[in-house]
């Protein structure tokens, strides 16, 4: 991951909305795609510490020792047991300064289709949803049901962040499904117009929606 971040040409799009968000004092809920989870520690801005969810499970665990690495806390836990206690645990972290990262796809997909898991931590914390997306120019997007992208060395990089989005309180069922469209439509488009500039068709949602 070193490797690769330091033999790419890096740029970053629309950063500034970090800049308003920690000028303005608020508490930010990073939202990203599984599949592009291999360089995101290099996608962090300000001086914030980081916790990133992850699932309880071995992988997840492989996760949590790699993003140490990067000075980033792990919040492990699970959406079938007991998620309303790590959703409590990831929103308290929120509430005293930490920017919480989520991949809204679940560990098992479908691909590119938001749960609404971010939106409940973003509701329970008072913060708002950061779309953030990367792609490089070298790669390779593997078989698997995320389409995982494993970046490679000497090409070039982008990271690009989407406007912030607002979760009012009290959300009812229909508020919450408007949210978590628009949070799924707002992670396509920032992860496609960073794949783009590299030379690469974006890649397709799953056919199947979360209901």
């Amino acid at each position: 991951m070193r490797l690769v971040y330091a033999t790419n040409r890096w740029r970053r799009v629309r950063y500034g909305v970090f800049d308003r968000l920690l000028a303005a004092e608020r508490r930010v809920v990073v939202c990203f795609r599984h599949g592009r989870l291999m360089m995101m520690p290099f996608a962090r801005y300000g001086p914030r510490p980081y916790h990133v969810m992850i699932s309880a499970h071995h992988d997840g665990q492989f996760i949590a020792r790699t993003v140490a690495r990067f000075g980033i806390g792990a919040i492990a836990g699970s959406s079938s047991r007991q998620p309303a206690k790590t959703l409590r645990k990831a929103a308290r972290l929120c509430r005293d300064g930490s920017f919480l990262c989520i991949t809204p796809d679940r560990p098992r997909g479908p691909r590119m289709r938001a749960a609404p898991g971010a939106i409940m931590a973003a509701e329970l914390a008072g913060a708002v949803l950061l779309p953030v997306g990367y792609a490089t120019s070298q790669r390779w997007a593997i078989g698997s049901w995320d389409r995982f992208l494993i970046p490679f060395a000497f090409g070039r990089g982008v990271f690009v962040a989407g406007d912030a989005i607002e979760v009012p309180r009290r959300l009812d069922e229909n508020g919450g499904e408007s949210l978590r469209q628009r949070l799924e439509d707002a992670l396509n488009a920032v992860t496609a117009e960073a794949d783009r500039p590299t030379g690469h068709h974006p890649v397709e949602p799953a056919a199947a929606a979360v209901p």
